[in-house]
């Protein structure tokens, strides 16, 4: 096996084991026979785990803490490094938001008027806190499908494709960003899911929305093409990120695509049918997301949130 397998191999393993219980049986902190006890204790209670194991002194609030921020950053390495991010230590020409061709915009629909306001004020996503990097050198597969989407936009036999897409999209008859995003939503949804190794023969490739109009996609892909269907609708690049999140649900990384609208941040999910809130629930926890203009990596939950608000 090679080096590189066996890196990927154990980082796949550790996104396994995420539960606390299970690193601390898996650390000799206590045993599976404990750990049994406590989870029973804590169907009664409803106590979080954590603070169960604070209370029967099992382990002091800091090593709680220092567990769980390694647990994060490991979730956080693993799934940029799964996801295909590679980086480059420095290394070689920085990629920055103007050095980006903004291709969404050259599908920019006739007749589409609508002026959106600017966001002033945006809200913390799952209660994350931000840290922003306008260095996009990293994110090659994000770069990469921008030059092959101008490509494909100036390939002819790729023409149909999108003069049938765009008059899908200008049927879309809607009353504010939040309504146009999940019509959005519903129209790209009804593309059909593949995995990418059946696709197109590799573990992770991000797909132009000419790709996937024509061959469908994955997770990326739908948050991509709803993207830049949003864009060709005029909503202006700082209200649209990518995000990549953790599934909690299925313990694996999975994409989808933040919209800040009016009302707030909303995500739109190639698992969901209708507009998820992300000031609500927890089956997704961020690790980055990215436009063209920066990326931010989501840190642990901030003590408060903030709402979106519009200028």
């Amino acid at each position: 096996m090679r080096q590189g397998q066996g890196i990927f191999n154990t980082l796949k393993r550790s996104l396994r084991r995420q539960k606390l219980g299970e690193v601390l049986v898996t650390k000799g902190m206590i045993s599976p026979n404990d750990l049994r006890n406590i989870l029973n204790e804590q169907k009664i209670s409803k106590k979080p785990l954590g603070q169960l194991l604070i209370d029967r002194a099992v382990i002091t609030p800091r090593q709680l803490s220092i567990i769980l921020t390694k647990q994060y950053a490991l979730r956080t390495c693993a799934a940029l490094l799964l996801l295909g991010v590679s980086f480059s230590g420095g290394s070689g020409k920085k990629a920055h938001a103007e050095a980006i061709a903004d291709v969404p915009a050259k599908l920019a629909l006739s007749g589409i008027t609508s002026e959106f306001s600017r966001v002033s004020v945006y809200p913390a996503l799952y209660g994350t806190s931000e840290k922003r990097s306008a260095n996009l050198s990293a994110f090659t597969k994000w770069t990469g499908m921008f030059e092959r989407f101008e490509r494909d936009l100036q390939d002819t036999r790729n023409a149909g494709v999108i003069r049938q897409w765009q008059r899908e999209l200008q049927t879309i008859q809607y009353n504010s960003i939040k309504d146009l995003a999940d019509k959005v939503n519903v129209m790209v949804n009804k593309v059909r899911y593949i995995t990418d190794d059946r696709n197109w023969g590799k573990s992770d490739y991000w797909a132009t929305p000419a790709e996937f109009i024509q061959r469908g996609g994955d997770c990326e892909d739908f948050a991509i093409a709803k993207y830049t269907a949003l864009r060709a609708m005029g909503v202006p690049e700082e209200r649209l990120r990518v995000m990549i999140v953790q599934d909690t649900y299925k313990n694996i990384p999975h994409a989808v695509l933040v919209v800040y609208t009016e009302s707030g941040a909303y995500i739109l999910d190639n698992q969901t049918k209708t507009l998820v809130p992300t000031s609500s629930g927890n089956r997704y926890q961020p690790i980055f997301s990215i436009n063209r203009q920066a990326w931010w990596l989501h840190d642990k939950p901030s003590l408060g949130t903030q709402v979106a608000s519009v200028n």
